[in-house]
């Protein structure tokens, strides 16, 4: 059996335990990683280079620094703030969704879902809503606010960069708001009305609302303490001083991970937080669930079992078909890969693909790239698509299926309005 082969067997059974949930996501991660070792996908080195990803470090530090807000009180404060423009848990999750696109245009997906989670589930736990109705809005709109920009996600670079490299006229800055702030608009509403009925209503585990409830009463007596205003400042000006090194990565020259860490280190060097509260911060969970599955990604690229997958769906169509089908193939096959792989990986392995189609046809490959870079971004029916939906999963106390039953109908109305716009602003033929 190939290599290729063996690697979509074990995608295959990754896929049936986490739906399943036999055993715990985390273990399930970890058994991928172990079988595509012991098959000799992956040599030793592979196992555990998840753990050291930019992306997991990035993680890790940014949930130090988002309980930050948590134990100084900031979050409380932000979120009274928010609360008293968003009186009910519609205008909330509005809220919540427009500040998150927002932000993620110009931040990482991962930081930007790090920085609110911890608000929206003091707000949540406070004003007695679920927080499942809005942590998975939230983990949605970061993906639609990665659409607006060139920098909002680093598939869009990957697309970027193969137009480059084949002299096309690449993407404007903002030229991916033609497609990107329609999208959050449509993805607002959707999770306001359908979505947010599909959205499990779950009540949040006894143990996560005495876990809140001690923090807010931790919050009350420290905000009657002369030295947490300091804390607060202090808390508030790394988070700030996080977001604008983010924001200006490039100018700056510090990659997003390092400036993680910093921030989370100043918070223990300044005494915000204590080191021992450092470390209670960190959803092992979630950490797990990332760097477990890294090696996928990496074996689905190696093996040739991502282009297999590619070659078989493109080849069972032709590539004499319309622009609109395979435009609409493409995107439902990024989607899919993106579900399993990191949305970089999918767009780098397809951008080429739809390239060589595009040109096979005559037509004009800046509109089934651009549908490949929208695809990319669409990772809403798997917790380990993107980096914000594995972080939301504990925290939400989510299941498999939800993502499925929320993301599933969603992707099929986001394949519909790309395929309206997409072809509008880039035509297939002059």
């Amino acid at each position: 059996m190939s290599a290729a082969a063996i690697t979509l067997l074990i995608l295959l059974l990754a896929a049936i335990l986490f739906v399943t949930e036999v055993i715990p996501v985390a273990a399930t991660a970890l058994l991928v990683t172990f079988l595509l070792y012991l098959t000799g996908i992956i040599d030793s080195e592979a196992v555990f280079s998840g753990f050291i990803n930019p992306i997991v470090i990035l993680i890790t530090g940014m949930f130090v620094i988002g309980a930050s807000l948590f134990e100084t009180g900031v979050a409380k404060k932000i979120g009274t703030l928010i609360t008293k423009f968003a009186k009910t848990e519609k205008q909330l999750l509005f809220t919540i969704m427009v500040i998150g696109a927002g932000l993620s245009a110009f931040l990482s997906n991962t930081s930007t879902t790090a920085v609110l989670m911890p608000i929206v589930i003091l707000i949540a736990q406070s004003a007695g809503y679920s927080r499942a109705k809005l942590l998975m809005p939230l983990a949605y709109a970061t993906a639609l606010g990665g659409m607006i920009t060139l920098v909002g996600t680093n598939s869009n670079l990957a697309v970027q960069g193969v137009m480059q490299n084949e002299s096309i006229e690449p993407f404007g800055f903002f030229e991916f708001a033609k497609v990107g702030i329609p999208l959050t608009i449509v993805g607002i509403i959707y999770m306001m009305t359908i979505g947010y009925k599909l959205i499990p209503s779950r009540e949040n585990s006894l143990e996560e609302v005495v876990e809140a409830d001690e923090i807010a009463a931790g919050q009350e007596v420290a905000g009657n303490q002369p030295n947490n205003v300091m804390k607060q400042v202090i808390a508030l000006s790394i988070l700030l001083m996080t977001i604008v090194f983010m924001v200006f990565e490039e100018q700056i020259g510090v990659p997003l991970h390092i400036v993680s860490i910093i921030g989370a280190l100043l918070i223990v060097l300044t005494r915000t937080m204590t080191e021992k509260q450092a470390y209670k911060s960190l959803d092992m969970s979630t950490i797990i669930l990332v760097a477990g599955m890294m090696p996928m990604a990496t074996a689905l690229s190696e093996t040739g079992a991502a282009q297999m997958i590619a070659d078989t769906i493109i080849g069972s169509v032709g590539n004499s078909a319309g622009p609109y089908l395979i435009t609409g193939l493409l995107f439902v096959l990024t989607t899919v890969l993106t579900s399993v792989m990191s949305n970089t990986a999918a767009a780098t392995l397809l951008a080429p693909i739809g390239l060589v189609i595009a040109n096979s046809m005559g037509a004009d490959p800046r509109a089934i790239l651009m549908a490949i870079c929208v695809g990319a971004s669409a990772a809403y029916a798997s917790p380990i698509g993107t980096p914000p939906n594995t972080m939301i999963y504990s925290a939400g106390n989510y299941r498999f299926v939800d993502y499925i039953k929320c993301g599933v109908p969603f992707i099929v109305i986001q394949l519909i309005v790309c395929l309206l716009l997409v072809p509008l602003f880039w035509p297939f033929y002059d």
